[in-house]
């Protein structure tokens, strides 16, 4: 017989969100713009990461029981439209760990050889290898998983982002070569089309707040633990990606976006004399991101499930083993998530195949928030009387001038998508523009089908 003792108190579930959001990798988007890095994090932090840990908060604590995605949505919309936002959320998490993977690949090649982080196949099958290897643990029970996330958070992303940031105030502290300026002009980095689609990119690194809401019912008391946790991690994660863009920027001024932090870890550490530090760091890299990916892996997949029971998929989807995990829904994601990473065969080179699959992971993201935003409205209007812990403030035109930013951000950050960025443009000749912009066409359309032609099936 099962405990039914929840685990995860504030600090827990806080690191639950870190590990899901948080990545080293994202760092390196922001880095060539040196201080003016903080205008796009401002803006993705104002229009969309606030408006949605506030969305979320308010959700999660008036339905804990919604499980997410599926739940909140349905309950304004219907069913229909609920399962296509988890599908949405699945297509998410699908598209996003070819490029969550990419980073990890990247940290393994540092300690094998810095040269691997540019070989295609190389990173391919370790992508490969890695999104299997963490499919398989999560047949484990939901506390295992949690435990991974939480413990993997720790090491693998705020005690490395947090070194990074301490090294580069040593840096500047030792007098240093510092490699930005720290000018009002510098504040204002040159926007053009080709620049601002890095926007999308910060918005996607902020992205997956709702996560902690798979996690709901494991609190102690979601209802007072939640608005808690959304707080602690709020803070962790904006401080993080700021200050850590920032301090890489000091030191390396232009990185490749894969490797950039091992590169800035290696610029380091040898200036220092302490070499060795940086296989150390990498080997907690590799555990952050394990855990971030783990976190991914599980959550979307027991959402999809729940949203099965509607009616709406092939009932050999809902398979569970006796973990109780979701084991047909992982396997096929683990399948779709290798026919994605293809994309590292088809561009030029690893650092726009990373681009290409992190664009079509904003769109999926992008069009499944909009539903998230518009639901948290439609609720507050169609169920006023139900008690909200956690309340929005400001009333209905409160909640409606939050979510109502969110929904601009998500739909410019959708078409911005379709840009390559300025970087990119040498390297993309017309012929692999052509796929790029095909990739993205054909990735959306045929991985959205499915949620759109099915049609519910009685139990």
């Amino acid at each position: 017989m099962q405990s039914s003792k929840k685990f995860l108190g504030v600090f827990s579930l806080a690191l639950i969100n870190v590990a899901a959001i948080v990545s080293l990798r994202n760092l390196s988007f922001m880095v060539e713009y040196g201080i003016g890095a903080i205008l796009f994090y401002i803006a993705a932090a104002l229009f969309f990461f606030i408006p949605s840990a506030l969305v979320c908060a308010e959700l999660a604590t008036a339905w804990p029981e919604a499980i997410g995605i599926f739940g909140w949505v349905a309950r304004a919309f219907g069913q229909r439209i609920g399962f296509f936002a988890q599908w949405m959320n699945w297509m998410f998490s699908i598209a996003s760990f070819p490029t969550v993977l990419t980073f990890l690949a990247a940290v393994i090649a540092y300690i094998i050889d810095p040269a691997l982080a540019h070989n295609k196949s190389f990173m391919f099958w370790t992508i490969i290898g890695i999104f299997w290897t963490l499919t398989l643990i999560n047949f484990l029970s939901m506390k295992t998983s949690a435990r991974l996330s939480t413990i993997g958070a720790l090491l693998g992303t705020v005690i490395p982002g947090l070194l990074i940031i301490v090294l580069a105030a040593v840096w500047v502290c030792l007098g240093k070569p510092i490699e930005i300026a720290f000018t009002k002009e510098a504040l204002i980095p040159e926007l053009s089309l080709g620049n601002i689609v890095f926007l999308s990119a910060v918005v996607l690194g902020l992205a997956g707040m709702e996560m902690s809401a798979f996690y709901a019912n494991e609190t102690e008391n979601p209802k007072r633990v939640y608005p808690k946790a959304i707080l602690l991690s709020t803070i962790l994660i904006l401080g993080i990606s700021i200050l850590g863009s920032l301090s890489m920027a000091i030191v390396v001024p232009k990185i490749s976006i894969v490797s950039g932090v091992m590169q800035v870890f290696n610029v380091f550490f040898t200036d220092f004399n302490m070499g060795y530090a940086v296989k150390i760091i990498a080997v907690m890299a590799i555990i952050g991101s394990f855990a971030g990916n783990n976190t991914w892996i599980i959550g979307p997949a027991k959402g999809l499930h729940h949203s099965l029971m509607t009616g709406y998929m092939p009932h050999w989807l809902s398979k569970k083993n006796k973990q109780e995990q979701p084991i047909a829904i992982l396997f096929s994601q683990a399948i779709l998530g290798t026919l994605l990473a293809t994309a590292f065969f088809l561009m030029p080179s690893v650092d726009v195949a990373f681009w290409l699959v992190t664009t079509i992971t904003t769109q999926f993201a992008m069009a499944m928030y909009v539903l998230v935003f518009a639901a948290a409205i439609w609720l507050r209007i169609k169920h006023p009387e139900t008690e909200r812990p956690y309340k929005i403030p400001g009333g209905l035109f409160g909640l409606v001038i939050v979510a109502g930013v969110g929904i601009v951000m998500c739909i410019l950050s959708f078409c911005l998508g379709f840009l390559p960025p300025d970087q990119f443009k040498e390297s993309l000749e017309i012929h692999h523009l052509y796929l790029f912009e095909g990739y993205l066409v054909a990735g959306l359309v045929l991985l959205s089908l499915p949620a759109l032609l099915c049609k519910k099936k009685e139990s």
